[in-house]
């Protein structure tokens, strides 16, 4: 006789160890057409969940039901290849960790929403199926809205913007839909959850890397979108107001600087000559602040006015900090299209805020950042400046350079959602920023 548990076990183990079979399939498929992927497809194991009606990963395992799993790939291959895909997808992006405090129903679709635009956009053989009417028309309306690369973050504030309604949101989590996301919330121990986090960074560091060599070049069309979103995401993330810092200049002030003395000394010289200390606090002080600065707006068309102002206030509440700038400052904020079209002069905290209440755009030419530089070499040149250490350009990126590096240190500010920086020139910095960065809670 047939003990019906050992029956039921032996199902068990020949269903997994075929489920197992089936990814392996999958992840030496998707390596074949994408060598680029080599070492993020070996970074996730696979575990069965027999109370699992889907498929997840946690960035370390996949998890899956074994029979929606056997059920996917009856339907065929492909659905194994792209839901693999799309996992290893979320895990390269960090979006298990980069939620944030942003809605959870409504990051979990954003985040669907990219890795699907990007597989869709690779034309491999081992993932490609047609895409929906819908599902094509959710990515043209996502770009028309302004956003040049669909990433989650950027997805996630349009989908905000529209104010979608249950029905329309029902809609596109069916659309989208590829795996579970639950496993995202759980909560894990710090040393795990850094180590995940720098496992993925890593990898996708590797990944630009192999995707930037000539062996993959052959592939770079094929895979535009997805390298674009590689970008993004290995950019170095800085801190605004810790970067605003790098043009502050060193000088002495007036002022107590209690750090200079001990103030052992002091006490005991009062307690033994009465009001003689042995030694007194230094009057002045030497600190890094803010002096001459040079800030140039680009006010072509391509970039709006709320930003402009989102962004110099956030400037103006570093400049405007006690540790960041000197009493008396020269700050000149330039306005230009494809000519100057005002220079405010900032002296003090007064003038800064009488120039943010009457604030207004000037221009909406074309772009071209020449004759901004050309104007600040002259004031240079006619010494308005005495010590310039830094000019920084807000812009979308699109328009004539330079040619020649400036005689003082340059920044070019992109916000993340709009902005082309293939033309800037080696000599200068750049700066990528969210709506996050200038101060505003998605």
């Amino acid at each position: 006789m047939i003990d019906p548990t050992r029956h039921r076990q032996l199902e068990e183990l020949d269903q997994v160890g075929l489920c197992v079979k089936i990814l392996s399939m999958s992840r030496n498929e998707l390596y074949l057409n994408m060598r680029f992927l080599d070492v993020s497809l070996s970074s996730l194991g696979f575990e069965a969940q027999w109370n699992r009606n889907g498929i997840a990963t946690d960035g370390f395992l996949i998890y899956y039901g074994p029979d929606f799993l056997l059920n996917t790939y009856r339907q065929g291959r492909v659905l194994v290849n792209r839901a693999y895909l799309h996992m290893l997808f979320h895990c390269l992006f960090c979006h298990m960790d980069t939620r944030n405090g942003r809605e959870r129903r409504l990051w979990n679709l954003a985040c669907d929403i990219a890795m699907e635009s990007v597989i869709d956009g690779l034309y491999q053989k081992c993932v490609h199926k047609p895409a929906s009417m819908f599902r094509r028309e959710t990515y043209l309306r996502l770009k028309k809205s302004g956003l040049t690369v669909l990433n989650g973050e950027g997805i996630y504030k349009k989908l905000l913007e529209m104010k979608l309604n249950e029905k329309q949101m029902e809609r596109l989590e069916w659309e989208f839909y590829v795996d579970d996301h639950d496993l995202w919330e759980q909560e894990l121990p710090k040393s795990q959850l850094i180590r995940r986090q720098n496992l993925w960074k890593e990898n996708r560091e590797k990944m630009q890397t192999e995707m930037e060599t000539t062996g993959s070049k052959d592939q770079s069309e094929d895979s535009r979108d997805l390298f674009e979103q590689v970008q993004v995401e290995n950019r170095e993330r800085y801190d605004y107001r810790s970067f605003l810092r790098k043009f502050a200049v060193l000088k002495e002030e007036i002022q107590v600087d209690p750090d200079s003395f001990d103030p052992v000394f002091y006490t005991y010289g009062l307690e033994l000559y009465g009001n003689m200390p042995l030694v007194e606090p230094l009057e002045t002080k030497e600190v890094y602040r803010v002096e001459d600065f040079a800030i140039v707006i680009d006010t072509s068309m391509s970039c709006s006015g709320e930003l402009v102002r989102r962004f110099l206030e956030e400037t103006y509440s570093v400049l405007s900090s006690s540790e960041s700038y000197f009493r008396k400052v020269n700050i000149h904020i330039i306005q230009c299209d494809e000519k100057i079209q005002s220079d405010v002069v900032i002296e003090k905290e007064a003038d800064m805020k009488e120039y943010m209440e009457h604030f207004t755009i000037a221009g909406h030419g074309g772009t071209d950042f020449r004759p901004a530089f050309e104007y600040v070499r002259g004031l240079q040149a006619e010494q308005k400046f005495t010590h310039l250490r830094g000019l920084i350009y807000f812009t979308d990126g699109k328009g004539i350079y330079p040619a020649q590096k400036p005689p003082f240190d340059t920044v070019f500010v992109f916000m993340e959602e709009n902005y082309s920086d293939i033309s800037v020139p080696g000599w200068a910095m750049k700066l990528i920023l969210t709506e996050e960065d200038l101060g505003r809670t998605l």
